[in-house]
């Protein structure tokens, strides 16, 4: 009862209320990222919904206009404090997952939950096993057991372990805990990006993609000159 009626009107009812004041945070976030560098405010990524379907996940833009996706080895999104690719606005958007709001409006039309497994890219679908889908029975979270006890330290394995297990046991209580513990994840900042351990994978391709952004700006100033 709870899962599949409750949940969904708690979510849309929260997210009701929030709106006015989602809005006016939303506002100066907005006017900073475009200030920074002129680019699009929201990023809209597809990512696997309920039941496997896509959807179009909104955040706001934390990374430079047209940056790669560099993934680690397991396929996890790479995310370090000195990625290049990040901008000094969405390098605070991060640490504070304010770049996570616009999300609300992902529940409000019940394709995200307040609290849920975090949704993955489209193309990681076909990795699941039939026991993995699982968890795809459950709506996408904002948060979830991942982000509230692990937030980006989870590996790919260990993060669908901790979705599945979310899935076979979802209850109010349960919420409730991951809801305040990822308060206190956030303002203790922990775990705001990949343990080291997990980064040698992508090293070479940030390397790379700096020292590309590096000879640009040099090519640009010579052009000057």
């Amino acid at each position: 009862m709870y899962k599949n009626f409750f949940k969904p009107m708690m979510d849309f009812f929260i997210a009701l209320v929030a709106m006015p004041f989602l809005l006016l945070l939303c506002i100066p976030i907005a006017i900073a990222i475009k200030i920074e560098d002129g680019g699009p405010v929201f990023y809209c990524g597809k990512r696997i919904g309920k039941d496997g379907k896509p959807f179009k996940m909104v955040k706001f833009r934390s990374m430079k206009v047209n940056a790669p996706d560099i993934r680690l080895e397991d396929g996890s999104t790479y995310n370090a404090e000195d990625d290049p690719r990040v901008t000094k606005v969405g390098n605070f958007l991060r640490k504070t997952s304010l770049d996570e709001l616009p999300q609300f409006f992902n529940i409000f039309v019940f394709q995200m939950s307040l609290i849920g497994p975090r949704p993955d890219p489209v193309d990681w679908l076909d990795k699941y096993s039939e026991e993995e889908k699982e968890f795809l029975k459950v709506r996408p979270g904002i948060t979830g057991y991942n982000q509230a006890y692990y937030r980006n330290n989870a590996d790919a394995k260990l993060k669908i372990e901790n979705d599945i297990y979310y899935a076979r046991n979802i209850s109010f209580l349960t919420d409730v805990k991951i809801f305040f513990k990822t308060i206190q994840t956030v303002l203790k900042r922990e775990n705001v990006y990949v343990d080291k351990s997990r980064e040698e994978s992508a090293v070479s391709d940030v390397a790379e993609q700096n020292k590309e952004g590096q000879t640009s700006e040099e090519e640009k100033n010579e052009g000057k000159e």
